[in-house]
Formats: structure tokens, sequence, C-alpha cells
């Protein structure tokens, strides 16, 4: 088992209300459905960002495309955490998803 950093890029926040219901019950109902491998449910980003180059220099705007949001998951492989991608409620909203293995250092 690993752990996978899914990674959102791009798509768009509900607007009304209503919509907003639908989409976090549809992001509860993954959670759910993804159980105990939901290591971190993780969270949107705003658009402000910044990047650092290896000099120290710090500039407007993200290195690469801006990214939306994370979640966390535990999986057996990276087939298995991008399968269970698949399922997250971020696509509905037109994003796509960056399926990242990470490892310990320590």
């Amino acid at each position: 088992m690993a752990d996978y950093v899914l990674l959102f890029s791009g798509g768009r926040m509900p607007e009304s209300e209503e919509e907003q219901a639908t989409v976090m019950k549809a992001w509860m109902t993954w959670f759910e459905g993804l159980g105990s491998a939901i290591k971190d449910q993780g969270n949107p980003f705003t658009p402000a960002a910044k990047s650092v180059a290896s000099d120290g220099t710090v500039s407007d705007g993200p290195v690469g495309s801006m990214a939306s949001g994370y979640s966390i998951i535990t999986a057996d492989s990276l087939d298995a955490a991008a399968e269970m991608a698949k399922g997250c409620p971020v696509l509905q909203g037109g994003a796509r998803i960056s399926v990242f293995e990470t490892f310990p250092v320590m």
C-alpha cells in the first residue's frame, strides 16, 4: 500500500446554493465509498499562487498549470489509485486529475 496525491486542475465551482449542496453530497458519497482509503480529504485552492525558483526568485502564478485542489488516498498501486480517482466529483465540474505516488523519506 502506498499514498497517492490526487491533484485537481481546472473545473468550476458550483454557483447556486442548490448546486453547492448537490456537489457536497457527491463528495461525501465518494469519501464514504473510499472508506479507509481516504487519508486526507484535501481542500480546494484559491487562484492565488506564487512560484519560487531554485535561486530564490519569487514570481506570481504557479509553476505549470494552475491546480485547483487535492485529496490524498491510499491504494495498492498507481493503477488502483487512478481507478479510485475516476469516481471523484471534481470531474463533474470539468476538472482533470493527476495521480502521484508518494513515498516516505523518514
